[in-house]
């Protein structure tokens, strides 16, 4: 978990319990320009999130996971108590069904390169909350 700096760049949560993949989603958000924060569980993220929400505009979370919420249940919750955070969805075994995911929200399959995920950035987030690096690269 990264401290959030006084000159905040746009932050992001990433939830997965695999600590190789949750690295590598890291990785790929802080080169498009977010902060992060990571969780290893749904239940943990809410734990997050109730502290991190006002400078948070970007969920990023897995599917199957230890705990009471899943990431669907997750992504359902933020979507209600945090409107103005965008939200993807990833998983490599479970595809979404009609009423899994939030409205808004996008749902990449694993496993996923740097390039997936920036495509998916491009169109899951308002201009004004691209991170710097993300508004100079090409959709």
């Amino acid at each position: 978990m990264t401290d959030v700096p006084s000159n905040a760049s746009p932050c992001a949560l990433v939830v997965d319990d695999d600590g190789m993949i949750r690295m590598d989603a890291v990785d790929i958000l802080e080169e498009a320009g977010f902060t992060t924060f990571e969780a290893a569980s749904g239940d943990k993220a809410l734990i997050l999130l109730e502290a991190h929400h006002a400078c948070l505009s970007l969920l990023f979370t897995d599917v199957q996971m230890p705990g009471e919420h899943d990431g669907f249940a997750l992504a359902r919750k933020v979507s209600v108590a945090y409107p103005h955070i965008s939200i993807v969805v990833a998983s490599g075994r479970i595809e979404p069904g009609p009423a899994d995911m939030p409205v808004g929200a996008c749902f990449i399959g694993k496993p996923f390169s740097a390039q997936i995920v920036h495509r998916h950035l491009h169109e899951v987030l308002p201009d004004e909350q691209k991170p710097d690096p993300l508004r100079r690269q090409r959709a």
